[in-house]
């Protein structure tokens, strides 16, 4: 396992974006972005939960094989979900964009394109196949280059959920919380891999009103009522439900597991 996976996919990622720039101009690419037909807007109500299309983990390795992705994206909707993470790194989560557009196909949540952006190149390849939003990770990135992010998922009418991993992040990016951007909080270590859910005690201590997101290491109903009563307002799954037999029965009971606990710590 790589020391500093983050840079590892950070490396892998312009790799992909130099190749794809040899098929398609950036500024032809920004043009089908920009004129994607408007999209319904990300409705978070109370505590919501973004369910997750990932077909491999590197800490896990494979989750699923001959997966009917659209299917699976529409039982998510079914179940209740607020909107659909899809993960398009190809290497070492076997993802595609491809993905992406079978699962913008099939339902009418907004779908997130998580991967390891580092270029708006990728922002405008999100728009283009679908997606309403995109994930961007707040250590990837230097700051004049996540405004640059910014400013293209902003040109293409997308959300952001902007991912830090230490507590010092907040204060870095917190500034720029808001309909738009949201944050989220991972409590796996990208660098080694380790899960840490201590992370969303000490993050919780620092938040200040912002919408944030908990992310990795949901396995369980429980574990959504525990980060949900230290004020986080939505969870991000994506191996739980993958190797669930029934991912929309689990939805449902993380979800009234999280609205719970929201309503009896409110």
């Amino acid at each position: 396992m790589p020391s500093d996976f983050l840079a590892e996919m950070a490396v892998s990622s312009a790799r992909r974006v130099e190749v794809a720039r040899q098929a398609l101009a950036e500024s032809e690419l920004r043009a089908l972005a920009e004129s994607m037909p408007a999209m319904a807007p990300l409705q978070l109500e109370g505590f919501s939960l973004i369910a997750e299309v990932k077909l491999r983990s590197p800490a896990a390795g494979n989750l699923a094989t001959g997966l009917d992705i659209a299917a699976l994206g529409n039982a998510y909707q079914q179940a209740g979900a607020a909107a659909i993470s899809v993960l398009t790194e190809p290497d070492r989560f076997s993802g595609s964009l491809q993905h992406l557009r079978e699962v913008v196909a099939a339902v009418s949540v907004p779908v997130l394109r998580k991967d390891f952006l580092v270029a708006p190149y990728q922002v405008y390849e999100a728009r283009a196949a679908g997606a309403r939003g995109v994930l961007l990770i707040a250590s990837l990135l230097p700051a004049d280059q996540l405004a640059v992010m910014l400013e293209a998922a902003e040109a293409c009418g997308m959300f952001v959920l902007l991912e830090v991993f230490a507590p010092e992040e907040i204060k870095r990016v917190r500034h720029l919380a808001g309909e738009a951007v949201l944050l989220g909080v991972n409590c796996r270590d990208l660098r080694s891999l380790m899960i840490d859910p201590a992370r969303f005690v000490r993050f919780a201590e620092v938040l200040d009103g912002e919408y944030c997101v908990a992310e990795s290491g949901m396995q369980s109903p429980e574990d959504v009522a525990r980060v949900a009563e230290l004020g986080f307002d939505a969870v991000l799954v994506g191996s739980a439900l993958m190797q669930s037999d029934a991912p929309g029965e689990l939805i449902a009971l993380m979800l009234e597991a999280g609205r719970r606990s929201r309503c009896q710590s409110g």
